[in-house]
């Protein structure tokens, strides 16, 4: 019985993965490569908002991270992943910092009506994909400061300081792009009633 190398090939595990990827290993590399890239891709989508330009994001993220395997502490289960989800994040920021997004962040339309938030299982409804699409339809400069706030847990005093910008213009930033989220959710639900 002859069995694939697919069978064959062990999973490394988190730690002696990143070992291998700081001593040069290649395989390590692709196989970080292959367990990672799905997961950093909707990272950088999630910050560029076009496939694309993020995929093109995701390389150079890519050659960040094998560039600075010195600089990963290893904390434990997940802080390989953790690592990797932020030097792609700074990977994204730095280009949209490089385009000038924050002072040429366009207006999206001030909302009259309040609109109710989601709960959970009304937003476990709408598939991640769906999700993805409407967030990376906002402002670059909305995207940042929404992607920050909720994905990566930043106060809007971090925020500021990353993004060099005012805790008020976050603050409003991020209200603007959760109304128009919000909208736009609703209208996705009450098209599938």
């Amino acid at each position: 019985m002859h069995l694939s190398n697919k069978h064959v090939f062990k999973r490394m595990e988190e730690f002696e993965l990143s070992e291998r990827c700081r001593q040069g290993d290649n395989l390590a590399r692709k196989e970080l490569y292959e367990r990672y890239a799905g997961r950093l891709l909707v990272v950088c989508i999630r910050y560029i908002g076009d496939k694309d330009r993020a995929q093109d994001i995701m390389h150079d993220g890519f050659i960040q991270i094998f560039s600075s395997f010195d600089k990963f502490v290893w904390r434990g289960e997940g802080s390989l992943r953790a690592w990797l989800e932020k030097v792609m994040m700074n990977t994204a920021l730095m280009n949209l910092r490089r385009k000038d997004v924050m002072n040429q962040t366009t207006e999206i339309e001030d909302f009259k009506e309040q609109y109710r938030e989601p709960e959970i299982s009304e937003l476990e409804q709408i598939p991640q994909e769906v999700l993805l699409k409407l967030i990376s339809e906002l402002p670059d400069g909305y995207r940042m400061v929404f992607n920050m706030y909720t994905f990566e847990k930043k106060s809007h005093k971090e925020i500021a300081q990353v993004l060099g910008i005012n805790e008020r213009t976050s603050s409003s930033q991020l209200y603007r792009a959760k109304n128009y989220l919000i909208k736009r959710i609703w209208e996705y639900l009450d098209r599938r009633v």
